[in-house]
């Protein structure tokens, strides 16, 4: 069963570039390459061939993907947050209480996850303790590597425009 995809409107906009791009240009490329390895012969020992048979396999995998995600998805409208409590499409700042360091989170649906920008899927293990907390809350999130840690919630925005 699939699950639900939910999407910031720069996130669904992402996808349909990335779509609109693959569904075009690249089917383009990539059936020039089949037809340019035909020419070589014999298809049935054509490792040209195969390859780019392969590579549109992969291409007509990746689009099907993404049009189902788009079908699925849920887009988080900015006037439908707060900023009284954590949800998908908030910007939290958070206080490690045990480094005092201060980071400031996106929190995202899976499809936009990218943590090395700080933004966080809701099904992350620090995303999920945050979504429904408050200003001032503290939450322990016990995380893949390391010890566990408490995370002060200083402030919640809207992050979406």
């Amino acid at each position: 069963m699939p699950k639900d995809v939910i999407l910031t409107p720069e996130g669904l906009e992402k996808l349909k570039g990335e779509l609109q791009t693959l569904s075009t240009d690249r089917r383009r490329e990539v059936a020039e390459r089949i037809k340019e390895a035909r020419e070589f012969g014999d298809i049935a020992e054509n490792s040209e061939y195969d390859d780019a048979k392969n590579e549109q396999a992969m291409l007509e995998s990746r689009i099907a993907q993404l049009q189902e995600k788009l079908r699925m998805a849920t887009v988080i409208e900015p006037k439908d947050l707060s900023t009284d409590v954590v949800q998908v499409g908030s910007v939290v700042h958070v206080k490690d209480e045990k480094t005092g360091k201060s980071v400031k989170y996106t929190i995202v649906g899976s499809a936009e996850a990218k943590p090395e920008e700080n933004k966080l899927s809701n099904e992350s293990p620090v995303g999920r303790a945050l979504l429904g907390r408050t200003r001032n809350d503290t939450v322990d999130v016990q995380v893949p590597r390391g010890p566990a840690r408490k995370l002060k919630i200083t402030k919640i925005d809207v992050g979406l425009k």
